[in-house]
C-alpha cells in the first residue's frame, strides 16, 4: 500500500509517500511546499493545489492521511490552516483518493507506542521506522511521515479492513 501523509498548513505543508508492505515502511517521497509570507493568500492557495496534486500525480498513493485540526488559541491562524486543509482535501478528492484522519494522539500511539510521546521521540521513532540516516527536515516533512506510518498501522488492523470492506459501520 502507498500512503501519503500530509501536514497541513499555509506557510508550510509536509508531505510524505510511503510504502507500507507487512509492517515495514520504505519512503518514496518526502519534503514540504512552501509558500512566501507576502504573497496574496488565494496565490499561496493555489500553489498548494498544484503542488499536492503534482505529488499525488508523480505517486499515486492508494490512501491519503491527514491530521484533524483542532485549535485553543490562534484563531487566525486556524482559520488559514483550514482553508489551506480545505484546498488539500480538494486535490485529495480530485485525484480520487481515499482520505483517513487522525488525531495528534493517534498519531503518536502508532509511532511511539505511547500517546502522550514528546515531539522528540516521534521523529525519532519516525527516521527509524524508515530507515532513514538523519532526521527529515522541516519538522512539518517529519509530521506527514509519521502522519503516513500511522494510516499504515491502523490500516493494517483487523478493525479498520472490517471498515474498509464494510463489515463495520
Amino acid at each position: 500500500m502507498v500512503i501519503m501523509g500530509i501536514d497541513p498548513g499555509y506557510a508550510i505543508v509536509g508531505y510524505g509517500v510511503v510504502s507500507a508492505l507487512s509492517g515495514k515502511y520504505r519512503p518514496m517521497e518526502y519534503g514540504a511546499i512552501t509558500t512566501q509570507a507576502g504573497e496574496v493568500f488565494e496565490d499561496r492557495l493555489v500553489s498548494i493545489y498544484d503542488s499536492v496534486c503534482a505529488v499525488l500525480a508523480h505517486n499515486r498513493p492508494d490512501a491519503v492521511s491527514i491530521e484533524k485540526l483542532y485549535f485553543t488559541n490562534n484563531k487566525t491562524t486556524a482559520i488559514g490552516v483550514a482553508e489551506a486543509r480545505g484546498v488539500i482535501l480538494l486535490a485529495v478528492r480530485k485525484a480520487g483518493v481515499p482520505v483517513f484522519e487522525y488525531t495528534p494522539l493517534q498519531v503518536k500511539q502508532a509511532v511511539t507506542g505511547y500517546g502522550q510521546a514528546k515531539k522528540p521521540q516521534v521523529m525519532e521513532m519516525t527516521r527509524k521506522l524508515l530507515c532513514l540516516t538523519k532526521l527529515p527536515k522541516p519538522d512539518d516533512t517529519a509530521d506527514a511521515l509519521a502522519m503516513a506510518i500511522c494510516h499504515g498501522q491502523a490500516a493494517g488492523s483487523p478493525l479498520r479492513r472490517a471498515m474498509l470492506s464494510g463489515g463495520v459501520r
